[in-house]
């Protein structure tokens, strides 16, 4: 068997470099050739979606760059910061068919490049003085960034076997996830060298750090020639329960990682009264925790099964919520602080073990259904390709949630985030519970039906997914 062949694309494909051949079940192959291509790509798809995680996070900074002058009030901003993450939720639709349509390495340079928009919007009206609505359209641009996750993780769950695909996963996920904590760490340099009246600083570094990521994706990744857009698997996977209960876990897990990671230095400025420079020195740990632990959350479901760390993930959360909702009471930042800290290892940790179960959902199916070697996995990367994006997506929109519960929360006469709290403390619970009954509850045993072996059949009543 030979290795991978890089090759002119087909006709109507584009240019760039293709790779015709593609095996990475074939242990020969991936130790020959496949693993070294496919951890290349998976740097260089890592440097990208980093940086487009810094852009799609950029209002988190932003508004703390926001004094009185610029006359927005909390709600105001919670809104600002909600409308990025409303919007990169929608763009990881068309972002994880274009990786087929397009190719990965054409579609990451492209993506890239596409971030140019906000960060150039944002340096020319962030001053005070600018209308609201302006914001509120520079802001809707910034969640293209949230779209290079979906394509960067459809790309790499293509390059990796399934055996390897947590590690994988989670480390592109966690590198990605990284840029959060990054731009908040540029934006807190910038407040405690410059002061709080120079954001523009803070964009203009980014500009040319877009640039590079453009190039390097341009001259080190490729394309994968054997992946294509399967409308027959999107369809079958928007039909699979499995899709929307996955999309359900992960608005739980990376819902609560975005939407903390905007809405963390807004919550202490608001609620504890800390400064802009006080707030941006406490507001990037969180989500730095949230991301270095990602991938470790990916190989603990590599070897205990994703269903249970995701099971054991939730119960800690709602634990954490708990810490968290007694600081807001009684009003103690240092309490609240180690909760939140929790909160944020946990749902990284969470984020690796519930984006591990997804191709191994769609992998124990096609072996139910009697599918075996090439053939098993073929199906499995075929569904779960399909379905990453809209889980991504629908995770992603957990984020706007958490701004909106938030808006909502210090509207009240309280003025605190108390009752969004109460809100996530439920919705972990159910979480834990919907985890639980899916995908750990025993099954009682007995022999499959033909129609439950055959295409299209809904097997997962008599499939055990704790392995997953």
């Amino acid at each position: 068997m030979t290795g991978p062949t890089i090759t002119d694309p087909a006709p109507g494909a584009g240019r760039g470099r293709w790779i015709e051949h593609w095996d990475p079940e074939d242990a020969d192959f991936w130790e020959r050739t496949g693993r070294r291509t496919a951890r290349r790509n998976l740097l260089f798809s890592v440097l990208s979606e980093h940086i487009g995680f810094s852009i799609w996070t950029l209002w988190s900074v932003m508004v703390l760059f926001m004094g009185p002058e610029y006359g927005i009030d909390p709600a105001g901003k919670f809104f600002l910061i909600g409308t990025a993450t409303f919007v990169g939720a929608l763009v990881r639709i068309p972002y994880t068919f274009a990786v087929a349509r397009f190719g990965g390495r054409n579609w990451t340079v492209v993506s890239a490049l596409l971030l140019l928009l906000p960060t150039g919007a944002a340096y020319a009206v962030m001053e005070p003085g600018t209308s609201y609505s302006t914001f509120m359209a520079v802001a809707a641009l910034t969640g293209l960034g949230g779209g290079n996750f979906a394509s960067s993780m459809t790309n790499i769950n293509s390059f990796f076997p399934l055996r390897e695909k947590g590690w994988a996963l989670g480390l592109n996920a966690g590198g990605g996830n990284i840029g959060v904590p990054v731009v908040q760490l540029v934006g807190l340099l910038v407040i405690g060298t410059a002061g709080a009246t120079h954001p523009r600083i803070v964009l203009g570094v980014y500009l040319p750090l877009i640039v590079a990521a453009a190039v390097c994706a341009a001259l080190f990744m490729d394309n994968l020639a054997p992946v294509k857009n399967d409308t027959g698997a999107a369809k079958e996977a928007v039909r699979d329960r499995h899709t929307w209960i996955m999309a359900v876990l992960y608005i739980g897990t990376f819902g609560s990682f975005i939407g903390y990671s905007f809405a963390f230095g807004l919550v202490l400025q608001t609620q504890f009264g800390r400064t802009p420079l006080e707030a941006a020195s406490l507001t990037f740990a969180g989500p730095l925790l949230g991301s270095l632990i990602r991938p470790v959350g990916g190989r603990l479901a590599d070897r205990h099964g994703g269903a249970r760390i995701t099971l054991w993930n939730f119960g800690g959360m709602a634990a954490a919520t708990v810490v968290v909702i007694f600081a807001s009471v009684t009003g103690s930042l240092p309490v609240f602080l180690v909760g939140f800290a929790a909160l944020f290892l946990l749902s990284g940790l969470g984020n690796g073990s519930t984006y591990k179960m997804i191709p191994g959902i769609f992998q124990t199916k096609a072996l139910a259904r009697g599918m075996t070697g090439e053939d098993a996995a073929r199906y499995g990367r075929r569904l779960s390709g399909a379905s990453m994006g809209l889980i991504g997506a629908v995770g992603a929109l957990g984020g706007l949630g958490v701004n909106l519960a938030f808006r909502q929360s210090f509207q009240q006469e309280s003025g605190t985030g108390t009752a969004a709290f109460v809100a996530f403390l439920g919705f972990y619970a159910v979480c834990s519970a919907l985890t639980w009954a899916v995908y750990l509850r025993k099954q009682a045993a007995r022999p499959a039906t033909e129609a439950e072996t055959g295409a299209g059949a809904d097997v997962s009543r008599r499939l055990d997914y704790a392995e997953v």
